[in-house]
């Protein structure tokens, strides 16, 4: 099929096309080119030029703010713990039953209640899978905070990376670019400087000590790899249905398991909690930052990966670090900060790898098909800028015939 005029303008002359109607184009002309001639244009762009996308600075502050909302999270968690109130179950049962209500009655709304009676019946399974390893995560980080500290206990959200990758790799055929591996590399060198700083050094010991380091440790642990089988599951969902219907399944099923869980587990632990107002108003700031981090984080998974989401988490190291100071009294060591910027640098490692494979970056899923015929047309897909670049070329190639008669 013969390139457009706009699609030549565009390949020639592509600082004098606006970003957005850049990106549509070179939506359409992946339909049309190779992987191979796409990383030739790339090139030819320059080496830096994913810098002037509004998908990096996009995906970056989006990054950036569900690592905000999470060390948030783990922060009311920490000052939960020092109220004497350690509920890791029924803690986070409140999200769960607010995403429930929003999403759930959303999806009834948009669907019916036949039709969402048969998605729970036909891939109930699928999503209680997901919901049960959403919820041991969330369980497991949260008691981790009952023996350890803040800092110690998002140390291991590394671990999550590496499960993501591999996952992504085995299952979902995701095919990795140098520049994107380096990216993992140095950002888990940053985190192992962290590691030193705590470990080695003992700063962590000088302001907050662990009750038991190497339990909390194993249980961060266990709860990074459910995270990051959850994490995959939900970047396979949301590319495939509409973000209501699958947090909204997530949330049903959740509740239902979290309120199972809470039940048989946290008895005691709730009869021998401290309650009060202080208490409360820690609860509902979690419960706030958990499910603001529940809405946001599909948007990232489309736009980039759940890699990129979980590499972008670590730099909540830091954020954590500046609320251990200033709000926990911890004591850091001056490592930190050259940590903190050895994850961004793998950050921007890993996304110019990602730029250079393909116009569309990660937001081109391998799993949806060449022109993403499988995906749902949605915000941030890559099937819904397909869409509307193929639109765009043939609304402006029926205005060239109009115009020519």
């Amino acid at each position: 099929m013969a390139d457009s005029e706009p699609l030549i303008a565009a390949r020639e002359n592509p600082d004098n096309v606006p970003e957005s109607q850049y990106d549509a184009l070179l939506g359409q002309e992946n339909t049309e080119q190779s992987d191979e001639e796409l990383v030739a244009d790339n090139k030819r762009k320059g080496l830096l030029a994913y810098l002037r996308t509004r998908d990096f600075w996009t995906v970056l502050l989006l990054g950036q703010a569900l690592a905000i909302l999470n060390t948030s999270s783990s922060t009311f968690t920490s000052l939960l713990e020092a109220q004497g109130t350690s509920i890791p179950a029924f803690q986070t049962f409140f999200n769960y039953a607010l995403l429930n209500i929003i999403f759930t009655s959303y999806t009834i709304h948009k669907y019916g209640f036949k039709r969402w009676g048969q998605i729970a019946r036909n891939d109930g399974w699928k999503y209680i899978l997901f919901a049960f390893c959403d919820v041991e995560g969330n369980y497991f980080i949260v008691l981790a905070y009952r023996y350890t500290t803040i800092l110690s206990a998002q140390l291991i959200n590394f671990w999550a990376i590496v499960v993501v990758v591999t996952l992504s790799f085995l299952i979902l055929h995701v095919r990795y670019h140098h520049m994107q591996l380096l990216g993992i590399v140095i950002c888990i060198s940053g985190m192992g400087i962290l590691l030193a700083s705590d470990h080695i050094t003992g700063s962590l010991a000088e302001g907050g000590k662990a009750l038991d380091a190497v339990k909390g440790d194993l249980f961060a642990l266990l709860a990074a790899t459910f995270y990051g089988f959850s994490n995959v599951v939900e970047e396979y969902f949301v590319s495939k249905r509409p973000m209501y219907e699958v947090i909204g399944q997530l949330a049903f099923w959740a509740t239902i398991i979290n309120g199972i869980q809470a039940t048989t587990f946290d008895r005691s632990s709730f009869e021998s909690a401290t309650w009060n107002g202080s208490v409360i108003g820690y609860l509902f700031g979690y419960t706030i930052c958990l499910a603001s981090f529940y809405t946001t984080a599909p948007l990232i998974y489309r736009l980039a990966s759940a890699a990129f989401m979980n590499i972008s988490m670590l730099t909540g190291n830091f954020w954590g670090v500046l609320i251990g100071v200033f709000v926990l009294k911890l004591r850091i060591h001056w490592l930190y900060p050259i940590a903190f910027m050895l994850i961004l640098l793998g950050q921007f490692a890993y996304y110019l790898g990602q730029r250079r494979r393909s116009a569309l970056g990660e937001a081109r899923k391998p799993w949806l098909g060449r022109n993403q015929e499988q995906g749902v047309s949605g915000i941030f897909t890559a099937r819904r800028r397909i869409d509307r670049a193929q639109h765009a070329v043939g609304v402006s190639v029926l205005g060239d015939e109009v115009r020519d008669g």
